[in-house]
């Protein structure tokens, strides 16, 4: 409504014993989460942090794995933002995936299928 087309707000709510979102990291799109209420669990590069209302976790690219999950009783609830670019690629490490999503789709591809093109500087 006012405009912005690159970056976005969202509202999140992880029930008891549930999880957000598949462990994943971001080679084009910034990400933030701020936790409102209840408390989690964020695995952030291998580490697990528990967080509560006031936490911030901001992740720049490329960034380094991330992941929320709920081991407590009461709901995890927390606003998450960032990025909205016409193309995004996402890791997947403990998958061995990588997505690219582009405005006319999603490809998902099995890291082991990795071909190097041209020379690495």
């Amino acid at each position: 409504m006012v405009g912005l087309k690159r970056t976005g707000v969202n509202l999140g709510r992880i029930p008891a014993g549930k999880e957000s979102f598949v462990y994943h990291l971001h080679h084009a799109e910034e990400e933030w989460v701020y936790i409102i209420s209840g408390r989690g669990i964020a695995e952030i590069d291998g580490s697990e942090y528990e967080v509560s209302p006031g936490d911030f976790m901001g992740f720049p690219t490329p960034s380094v794995a991330h992941h929320l999950r709920n081991p407590f009783s009461e709901d995890l609830v927390y606003l998450m933002g960032g990025e909205n670019r016409d193309m995004e690629v996402a890791d997947f490490p403990k998958l061995g995936k990588r997505m690219i999503r582009r405005i006319d789709g999603i490809d998902i591809f099995d890291l082991s299928d990795r071909k190097v093109f041209g020379p690495l500087t």
